[in-house]
């Protein structure tokens, strides 16, 4: 917290606040709040474990991380399962043979399973956020799945069919993950930190990906596909264990907060998460903003899930890349979205902070903008089909969807605070189509693994990148929704600070 807001919250005399810069012995002051300790809160920003809503995003960011190794694996992992392997019999004869003997169509199923799962608890998982907590349902939901990770090998070797059982359970289990976030940050992020908390911990699911893309391919190489799932699935349970012993759903569960943060956020936030939420279908169902939101997710997640899934077997077919090589190159798009995650959260934030722009341009801005050159870099991809070309034009297609999250990724916290879990529930419901359809469409299409096959692929998701930025950029909106306010908040008062950061409506 600026220093200015401090003084705010408590009313120092103006030699007090000099006596206090220049000393390094006061360290609190008795409130009508109690006890403030302010150092905590004036302490310099890298020093992350002095403000615990920077603890619970570092947890949150390695809780996607861990989702999405566990979700990746298999893309890497399944090309060396159906690789065939030369081999010689009794009689001399050679021959060559998969361990497991799967064509397109079977792999794009596999491939695809996860969603059939993941799709079905989007909306439960947010409304569970809400009603018991987000930590308890994004922690489990991940341990879970990590537990089926890591007796996914004997089972994936007794049947496909229990192998195809056990990734839809494990959608099921991570379908919970990213409404239940939107509810933890309805308690934990002031106003205007919402862009760069929620999409911070966002960047950890594609900082698992670039992870997770060379690491798989290496340990592949040379310890066997099985190990990335008994490695991949005891890191997910190592984590649970730290997130279920240090976050809280509230910062007043939290008994290591400094009461200066607390009464930070919670004045910012304002008295309206405690009144009972009631949903108002009826407006949630017929807004165009929410329909706005959900048509950009599926268009992000159309491109981001078809290079997901598909990557690292496009460039063993066209590009001709061996496995370990794959996974480096793999990984070259999701360390550029990490990198433009990261940066466009406290872009999007300064431009609110300093009233550059309002909340609806940030977001129509960084979206928009996003999808269109994801767009053209989907056609180059399409039109070069040279490996230098193609990898250039795939990270930067798929790294400048980072700016897109800094527009609907964290949106459903601009127009309904109160209902933000719920809001992810659905559109990520839809947005998980994308993960179930474009695997089977790649599979049905590239039959004979040529160039021209994969062109296809590419030009179906720029046209749907396109459609978004239009839906988008008609509809969206960064102000709260008429249907969003609560009567009993016309009661209430605005709290303005020096530092425009956290100058707030409490309406």
């Amino acid at each position: 917290m600026d220093t200015s807001v401090l003084e705010k919250l408590i009313p120092y005399s103006d030699e007090e606040t000099m006596e206090r810069k220049k000393s390094s012995v006061e360290t609190s002051k008795d409130t009508e709040y109690g006890t403030v300790k302010y150092e905590d809160e004036l302490a310099p920003s890298w020093r992350f474990w002095k403000k615990r809503r920077y603890i619970v995003g570092v947890l949150a960011f390695l809780g996607f991380f861990t989702s999405y190794i566990l979700r990746v694996n298999l893309s890497v992992a399944i090309v060396a399962m159906t690789e065939k392997h030369k081999k010689v019999d009794e009689s001399g004869n050679v021959y060559y043979e998969a361990e497991f003997d799967w064509d397109a169509k079977i792999t794009g199923l596999l491939l695809g399973s996860f969603f059939y799962g993941y799709i079905s608890t989007q909306l439960i998982g947010g409304w569970l956020g809400a009603r018991i907590g987000g930590k308890r349902v994004f922690g489990t939901g991940i341990a879970i799945t990590a537990f089926f990770t890591i007796i996914t090998p004997p089972l994936a070797r007794i049947s496909f069919y229990l192998f195809l059982a056990l990734r839809i359970i494990e959608g099921i289990c991570e379908g919970v993950t990213y409404p239940c976030m939107h509810a933890i940050w309805a308690n934990w992020a002031p106003p205007l930190e919402r862009s760069k908390l929620a999409t911070f911990a966002f960047s950890g699911s594609f900082f698992g990906t670039v992870f997770a893309m060379p690491v798989a391919g290496l340990m592949v190489e040379h310890l066997g596909w099985a190990s990335v799932f008994y490695v991949f699935g005891a890191a997910g349970l190592i984590w649970f264990f730290f997130w279920w012993i240090i976050v809280k759903d509230k910062p007043e569960e939290d008994p290591y907060i400094s009461e200066a943060e607390l009464e930070y956020i919670k004045t910012s936030l304002g008295d309206s998460n405690k009144n009972k939420i009631t949903y108002p279908w009826k407006s949630i169902l017929t807004s165009p903003p929410v329909w706005a939101i959900v048509a950009a997710h599926f268009s992000e997640n159309w491109g981001f899930y078809t290079m997901l899934t598909q990557l690292p077997t496009f460039m063993n077919d066209v590009l001709n890349f061996k496995l370990d090589k794959t996974g480096y190159l793999s990984a070259l798009p999701y360390l550029a979205m990490t990198i433009a995650v990261q940066f466009s959260g406290y872009l999007a934030d300064l431009l609110r902070t300093k009233k550059i722009l309002t909340t609806t341009q940030v977001r129509k801005i960084f979206n928009c903008g996003g999808f269109v050159f994801q767009t053209i870099f989907m056609l180059g991809a399409a039109f070069l089909l040279t490996p230098t070309g193609v990898v250039i034009c795939i990270t930067l297609g798929i790294g400048l969807g980072g700016f897109a999250w800094s527009g609907f990724g964290v949106n459903h916290l601009d127009i309904a605070p109160q209902h933000a879990s719920v809001l992810m529930g659905i559109g990520n419901t839809i947005a998980t189509l994308p993960g179930v359809i474009s695997p089977t469409i790649t599979g049905y299409i590239v039959q004979n693994k040529s160039a021209e096959e994969w062109r296809i692929i590419f030009i179906i998701a720029a046209i749907i990148y396109l459609v978004g930025a239009t839906i988008y950029g008609l509809f969206a909106s960064g102000e709260r929704q008429s249907w969003a306010k609560e009567k009993e908040e016309t009661k209430g008062t605005r709290q303005s600070y020096d530092n425009p950061a956290i100058e707030v409506d409490n309406l």
